[in-house]
């Protein structure tokens, strides 16, 4: 089913944001203050002096969606200085801005994860348990061209972007920490792998000779999906419930419910204090001055 509902995942904690670069940096005095006190999303960036969500929102109103959903923290006073002080109805650009809060478990200090995130959001905003939507990153820049498949994609009730790893413009380091995915042989999703032994890494090719990986968007059919992220178990290692494990549940019960659309192209992503000028130049080519 199309949809024109987005929902951004904004409510994390940032924390590799805030750690300090080895060595010099060219980053100004203003940059690494923001880095290291706003939300990744909110950090200017570009000469138009936005923040990054301003992109994003962009090539998502490029693609044809109406409503988005930012889920943030209870702390999003800064958010709605820049995109409406209602908890819903706010109208920006064409877009119309809902803020879902992802509230912290008594006893914990981080969120809870993405599936939780998720959930509290499908809990606070009725029509996301009845209607498809795409979820994705707020540090990630992603295309036009993969949030319009993603929005027009009917053919299984769920889908997601599988990267071409070799598309992906970053280092070797970051590029083995990301889970492998397996599809059959009608590009439905089987299996996520996370962090494969190297010397098994070429077993997870798909028939194009291609490893796959996820850059964390996704389009969900929420009447189905529900369920999923609201059992979502805690990874055993990090202790969050994260969207990955949920879905891969959900395919364990509707094994013909997700389909791969391979996409060669690079992400660009805002982790890091060093992910600040690199993506500055991606963004300076996006003109928001029409806006």
């Amino acid at each position: 089913m199309m949809t024109d509902k987005l929902v951004i995942l904004a409510g994390g904690a940032s924390s590799r944001m805030k750690q300090e670069v080895a060595g010099k940096t060219a980053l100004t005095k203003a940059q690494k203050e923001q880095a290291n006190k706003r939300s990744k999303s909110l950090i200017s960036i570009g000469n138009s002096n936005r923040p990054f969500m301003d992109y994003l929102l962009y090539n998502a109103k490029k693609a044809g969606y109406k409503n988005i959903y930012i889920i943030t923290g209870k702390q999003n006073d800064l958010f709605k200085s820049f995109y409406g002080e209602k908890d819903m109805g706010n109208r920006f650009n064409g877009l119309t801005i809902n803020f879902a809060i992802q509230t912290i478990p008594e006893g914990r200090e981080k969120p809870l994860g993405t599936a939780d995130a998720l959930y509290q959001a499908m809990n606070q905003f009725e029509e996301l348990k009845k209607s498809s939507f795409t979820i994705c990153n707020s540090d990630n820049l992603y295309s036009v061209n993969a949030l319009r498949i993603l929005r027009e994609f009917n053919a299984t009730p769920n889908a997601l972007i599988s990267y071409d790893r070799d598309s992906l413009d970053f280092t070797e380091d970051k590029i083995a920490k990301f889970a492998l995915m397996q599809f059959d042989d009608h590009q439905l999703l089987t299996d996520i792998i996370e962090k494969p032994p190297l010397d098994e890494v070429h077993n997870y090719v798909d028939r194009e000779g291609k490893l796959r990986v996820s850059m964390n968007i996704f389009k969900f059919d929420g009447s189905l999906f529900f369920k999923y992220v609201k059992d979502c178990p805690l990874h055993p290692i990090r202790k969050e419930k994260e969207l990955p494990t949920a879905l891969l549940n959900m395919i364990k019960d509707h094994p013909d419910a997700t389909t791969g659309i391979p996409l060669s192209e690079h992400v660009p992503d805002l982790t890091s204090k060093d992910d600040i000028l690199i993506i500055k130049k991606y963004v300076e080519a996006i003109d928001l001055s029409h806006w």
